[in-house]
């Protein structure tokens, strides 16, 4: 079992290890280095195939499932299309510009000084482009079937209270971006090498998890470009009516996420360097 100790103990068989410095509020110098633009680039051609495969993968479902009542990939496919393309993509980008993919993870990392206030914001705007541009590949390629069968867009539930559904994306966010935190803490980083090159996997299994409880409930946003794009493009008034749910709640979710994680589990993180040993 690991147990954190602070550097000049003296103990043997540790790694040490010390936490990056916090992200600078605001950053001059990022914004003359290419691979600033670049990890722009990268969270909007990744946002951008996200939505495109994910709300493809629910037309398709609910086009066939119309047709007949076994046809389709049903809840658990769809599932699997959103958490799968999670881990495809976070482990393409990871490198590039985090894999964020959502504007939610971004504000997550950013109230815990991991990303500059302007690399959030622009993340934010690149993550919503590129989901309105991947719905807008979908109609392209759907027109028969997009707006018929609800472009893909988050709407809550018929029979379930405003209340519900904002719990259900405060909470389902919240796991994500708990997930995100603890697959990316730079304290088990430096204990077990595996784990930077494993951190997509738990990543893309919260997405899948809490597709699978939310769905029946707002459709699962826990993303505010993926709900955006597909609002923008669908432009159907329940859409944007229910909007507001799929922004505050992922966004109070990651903020809940991001104050458990860095002041209560990593609390000890703020008094120095620590290593990590087992017994």
């Amino acid at each position: 079992m690991g147990k954190d100790i602070e550097v000049g103990a003296e103990h043997s068989g540790g790694k040490d290890y010390q936490d990056p410095p916090p992200a600078p509020l605001f950053d001059a110098e990022e914004l003359g280095k290419w691979s600033f633009y670049r990890a722009i680039i990268a969270e909007f051609v990744a946002t951008l195939l996200f939505l495109y495969v994910t709300v493809l993968t629910v037309i398709g479902h609910k086009s066939q499932s119309a047709a007949d009542q076994c046809g389709g990939v049903g809840i658990l496919g769809i599932a699997w299309a959103f958490g799968g393309m999670i881990f495809v993509l976070v482990y393409c980008t990871a490198g590039i510009s985090g894999g964020h993919i959502n504007p939610a993870v971004t504000f997550g990392l950013f109230l815990a000084r991991k990303v500059s206030l302007v690399r959030a914001v622009l993340y934010m705007v690149a993550q919503c482009l590129g989901a309105v541009c991947g719905c807008g590949l979908v109609k392209a390629f759907q027109k028969a079937y997009y707006v018929r069968y609800g472009g893909g867009a988050n709407e809550l539930a018929d029979g379930y209270s405003t209340g519900t559904g904002v719990a259900a994306e405060i909470i389902g966010t919240f796991v994500l971006v708990y997930t995100v935190f603890a697959a990316t803490d730079p304290k088990r980083n430096a204990r077990d090498s595996h784990v930077p090159v494993l951190a997509p996997l738990p990543i893309g299994f919260a997405v899948f998890m809490v597709h699978l409880a939310t769905i029946p409930i707002t459709g699962t946003g826990i993303n505010p470009a993926r709900s955006f794009g597909a609002a923008v493009i669908y432009g159907k008034d329940k859409a944007w009516d229910d909007q507001w749910i799929f922004w505050v709640g992922p966004f109070v979710g990651a903020a809940i996420a991001a104050i458990y994680h860095q002041f209560v589990l990593r609390a000890g993180a703020a008094f120095g360097s620590f290593k990590s040993s087992s017994y």
